[in-house]
């Protein structure tokens, strides 16, 4: 069976592509529209799929890709690592009272902050609507609570102007949990508890962090159906056999 000839990159429809990165800021060059050019548009689109517009943050669709790898990476390394959920304290009062141009000032100004009390191996996300995602890999769990508070200081301590005459104080609240090590879990479960951490906090009067105290102690029923399922099929040693690979005596 005979291959159709590639198609020629003049035929390709790609004005929408590049009036997309055009208004993202993103030029792809004016050069010949070679396989290089392509390359580029590619890759520019390909970053903005994974960008929220209005931060710059990574989005939840990549939060989440980087979050599955994490959880395996503590589940197969034994590394330390802690995901925080924040959310902005009173965040709809701000779109109430002075509009969703402001709201959108305040998230960029969070953003901001966050960037700046993390480092380059670590991601930060805006999760949704007024919510944001941090992982931070080979993240001590003595240094858990030291890490959300100082990311939560720096939140209070800004002051967004908004308006002419018109600025605003913003704080948010932090909860976090830590990935269990050398246990298979998921990204899903390493959220709910990080969530319910964020819950706590609000209740316990928003503009504080909560950080789950232990992750070995809090292995969940479902991931140890996880660890037990897989393992239960695995040799525990070179020279030890699967339970299943052991031949039985009939009666």
């Amino acid at each position: 069976m005979s291959r159709s000839a590639p198609l020629p990159l003049d035929a390709l429809q790609l004005d929408a592509a590049l009036q997309l990165l055009g208004r993202a800021g993103r030029e792809v060059g004016k050069g010949p529209r070679d396989a290089a050019w392509l390359q580029r548009v590619i890759d520019g689109l390909c970053e903005l799929s994974s960008r929220d517009a209005l931060t710059g943050l990574s989005n939840r669709r990549q939060f989440e890709l980087t979050l599955d790898r994490e959880a395996d990476r503590v589940a197969r390394s034994g590394e330390a690592a802690l995901v925080l959920l924040l959310d902005i304290d009173h965040f709809k009062r701000v779109n109430d009272t002075y509009g969703h141009a402001a709201g959108d000032l305040v998230l960029q100004a969070v953003a901001r902050a966050l960037q700046e009390c993390v480092r380059p191996m670590d991601t930060v996300a805006r999760y949704g609507g007024e919510e944001f995602a941090i992982v931070l890999p080979n993240c001590q769990t003595a240094f858990g609570q030291a890490v959300a508070e100082r990311i939560r200081r720096t939140v209070e301590s800004r002051v967004v102007t908004v308006g002419p005459g018109v600025s605003l104080a913003v704080t948010l609240s932090a909860g976090g949990a830590f990935a269990p090590p050398w246990v298979r879990s998921s990204a899903r479960l390493w959220m709910e508890r990080a969530d319910a951490q964020l819950y706590r906090a609000k209740d316990e009067g928003r503009n504080r962090t909560c950080i789950e105290p232990t992750a070995v102690s809090l292995v969940s029923a479902e991931e140890k159906s996880l660890l037990f399922a897989t393992s239960a099929s695995l040799p525990l040693s070179d020279d030890e056999p699967a339970a299943d690979a052991i031949p039985r005596e009939t009666p």
